[in-house]
């Protein structure tokens, strides 16, 4: 038997499982990673999956598979990069189980991740927010549901993995209203419930009904939401609310545009960018930071702070010919 395939086990099952106690969702994105690389690597040696080797994973292959990741599969920069940061974790794994191999593992290990530019976020004004909330058919079942739902994405900034794994018992109405989740990493944390979202939350749960453990926004099997299903849902009340709200139409409606929507909030109200870093999860303050960039209103007043110089306005004149060719290029 090759290393690579009892290395690959071992990874799953004692380093992520075993160690690390992977999310699901972390564990299905590596297991995501490792099929479509094995799936190239099996193409491009010959040689079926279980039968490939960690030598043949080198350097020149994974860098190969990068690319076809790009230009072949349409994927951006940040999925080829959380793609190589699934393959680094696995080599550098291998690295301490199979040291005959440190050369090969040593060149994987030295691809760099690629940079990428980095576009202001998308958030939504007050006007689209209560657009949305609108659009939502209040007259049925599920357009209370998810009128419930799209409520408490924008008053707490939820990720849409929390807002899918919420349970009944996760809300507490009482004096301090909250929410409890668990975040990235397992963490959990509690955020707070601003008035019309707790009176919101209060009706739900009264018509909802049922044991604690139960889904807070079920499907109508009884199950909990996927994220799919959440996602199709705003899609649907964003696709609505364009109609009154035409600003809406140039923008993607989504679970994390509700997130950024909150923190913008926050933000315009003077909420300092640390606390708003505990409210949403952020593990680095500098995660949060992004919020401060599309705040135009601050950047506008720090200029109005600002004297404008004394200078009466006019064109740069080179004193010499050869200056002046110089500042022509």
């Amino acid at each position: 038997m090759t290393a690579l395939a009892p290395t690959l086990q071992a990874f799953f099952v004692e380093r992520l499982l075993g160690q690390r106690g992977a999310s699901p969702h972390t564990v299905a994105a590596y297991r995501d990673t490792f099929r479509l690389l094995l799936g190239f690597a099996a193409a491009r040696t010959g040689k079926a999956p279980a039968a490939l080797d960690l030598g043949d994973l080198d350097g020149p292959l994974v860098a190969a598979f990068l690319d076809h990741l790009e230009r072949e599969r349409g994927n951006g920069a940040r999925t080829r990069n959380h793609r190589l940061a699934a393959i680094h974790s696995l080599f550098a794994y291998a690295a301490r189980r199979h040291p005959e191999h440190a050369a090969s593992i040593a060149r994987v290990l030295a691809i760099p991740t690629k940079r990428f530019e980095r576009t202001l976020i998308t958030y939504l004004t007050d006007a689209e927010v209560d657009a949305l909330l609108a659009a939502c058919d209040r007259g049925t079942w599920a357009g209370r549901r998810d009128h419930a739902l799209l409520t408490l994405a924008v008053g707490t900034g939820l990720r849409i993995s929390e807002l899918a794994g919420l349970r009944c018992a996760d809300v507490s109405l009482g004096r301090g209203a909250t929410v409890h989740c668990i975040g990235k990493g397992r963490k959990g944390r509690r955020t707070p419930l601003v008035p019309v979202v707790a009176d919101t939350l209060r009706v739900w749960l009264a018509e909802r009904g049922g044991p604690p453990a139960d889904p807070l926004f079920p499907a109508r099997s009884g199950g909990s939401l996927s994220r799919d299903a959440i996602e199709h849902r705003i899609a649907g009340c964003a696709a609505r609310a364009a109609e009154q709200c035409p600003s809406i139409r140039a923008k993607h409606v989504t679970a994390h545009v509700l997130r950024h929507t909150t923190a913008m909030r926050l933000l315009l109200a003077g909420v300092d960018v640390s606390v708003i870093a505990l409210w949403l999860g952020h593990e680095q303050l500098t995660t949060t930071n992004v919020y401060l960039q599309a705040d135009l209103s601050q950047k506008e007043r720090a200029i109005a702070r600002v004297a404008p110089p004394g200078t009466t306005p006019g064109r740069y004149r080179a004193p010499d010919s050869l200056l002046a060719f110089l500042e022509g290029l």
